[in-house]
């Protein structure tokens, strides 16, 4: 388990800003923090990870003590076991793929985990590429493996895949899912993108100017409950959950999400990244597929 409390005074382009956070993270889950830009989101992986300083901080990690200013205790970035993947991939430009993995290897590491990663991240046949010559998707699959080359504790994504269009971003977004899950992590991102987030997370911090105002699963962050029943609209799906013998499809529009109620037939041409337009009449909430 993460226990995480932190207070800061940030300086933004509104003046200064007071941070100050307390959440807990359990082993293996999936957490994103989500807020504006300025409310503190980067600030808090950088703290975790040990490259920010706080005024005042209290972190525990699986019961070893990563910083304590009232005991004026703080442990080294190089023993503190995170991985950290950025927007901008962070690459040794001079080592190609396979080196760049070889690089994070730990001392006594298997270094066997270096060829499960490039078959689990798909760069088998580019192992022996440099980063010049990759895309940006390739270069955030090799960021992103050789942050869990290193067997982290905890998994730090920083708005990583911001920068990719949207169909590169889901695939990427299966690469984080499927290695997060393979290698049990415990991984905290941060990211604006509601579909993103729905697909990922277990659990969601909603930050705004420095303070937790909100947190709990997608759903109950984002939801609203209270709609209009006279309606139409058009969106993003970004779940598709079966409940019974029907699927419930949230669908994102604007900042709201709509939940719509489907049959097997309905959703056979429906996926998580589809275009639709909902329309309710006479309280009986329709899904169409936008071509």
């Amino acid at each position: 388990m993460i226990k995480f409390y932190a207070h800061k005074t940030l300086q933004t382009a509104d003046g200064k800003l007071p941070l100050d956070v307390s959440f807990s993270v359990e082993k293996g889950q999936f957490i994103t923090i989500y807020g504006n830009s300025g409310a503190g989101k980067t600030t808090i992986l950088r703290v975790l990870a040990g490259l920010t300083d706080a005024e005042k901080s209290l972190i525990e990690v699986g019961g070893e003590c990563w910083n304590n200013t009232d005991k004026k205790f703080v442990l080294p970035i190089q023993k503190r076991s995170v991985g950290f993947v950025f927007q901008d991939y962070a690459l040794f430009p001079n080592l190609t793929v396979r080196e760049n993995l070889d690089f994070a290897l730990q001392k006594g590491n298997d270094k066997n985990i270096v060829n499960e990663l490039l078959e689990l991240m798909e760069l088998q046949s580019l192992q022996n590429s440099k980063p010049q010559n990759l895309s940006g998707g390739q270069k955030q699959r090799v960021a992103l493996a050789r942050a869990i080359a290193r067997k982290p504790k905890i998994l730090l994504l920083d708005e990583p895949l911001s920068a990719l269009d949207d169909e590169m971003r889901f695939k990427l977004q299966d690469f984080i899912l499927k290695a997060h899950q393979h290698y049990k992590l415990t991984t905290i991102l941060v990211s604006h993108h509601l579909p993103e987030i729905f697909k990922l997370s277990d659990h969601v911090i909603l930050l705004d100017k420095g303070k937790i105002i909100k947190e709990g699963t997608p759903s109950f962050v984002f939801s609203e409950d209270k709609i209009s029943s006279k309606f139409k609209l058009t969106g993003e799906i970004i779940a598709i959950e079966k409940s019974d013998v029907v699927y419930i499809i949230s669908v994102l529009s604007g900042s709201n999400i709509i939940k719509v109620i489907a049959t097997e037939d309905e959703i056979n041409t429906l996926k998580v990244g589809t275009k639709v337009m909902v329309a309710s009449k006479a309280f009986n909430p329709m899904i169409q597929k936008i071509s």
